[in-house]
């Protein structure tokens, strides 16, 4: 008998697709994305990539992009100039839960969320939010400055 444990979460049995990494490491590394959508594959047991915004997407693309009844994760690549005049950059990642969305969805993905956070190395901030108000503008605003 044989149990197969490697790459997933305990609690939810959820692992971290290689290619969701990869494209992390493309945002963070060579702003090849402003924004990644992530999804919860049941079927394949991982988080997987669903969407990506070019580098020229806005934050209201980006907030568009995420849906109205259902969890996602997502990281956004959040470009400012401080007061002193310098250009700075930080990666801000997102538990997005709507609290329309099912409760079977909503626990998988609180249940996973740790563990697929712990992957992505290099994020700044996190916000969970439930409804459009909590992602708008002015919040990553306030937490960059």
């Amino acid at each position: 008998m044989s149990f197969r444990i490697r790459g997933t979460n305990a609690s939810s049995g959820m692992g971290v697709a290689d290619q969701s990494k990869a494209t992390y490491m493309e945002l963070q590394r060579k702003k090849v994305h402003r924004y990644v959508i992530f999804m919860i594959d049941e079927k394949k047991n991982e988080v997987v990539v669903e969407k990506t915004g070019g580098p020229a997407e806005s934050y209201d693309d980006f907030t568009a992009a995420l849906p109205e009844n259902d969890c996602r994760y997502a990281v956004y690549d959040y470009d400012f100039v401080t007061p002193d005049n310098c250009q700075k950059s930080k990666i801000f990642f997102f538990a997005w839960s709507p609290s329309v969305s099912r409760i079977r969805s909503k626990m998988l993905y609180a249940t996973s969320k740790d563990r697929f956070r712990r992957e992505l190395e290099g994020i700044h901030y996190e916000i969970q939010a439930t409804d459009p108000t909590e992602v708008e503008l002015e919040v990553l605003k306030e937490r960059a400055y």
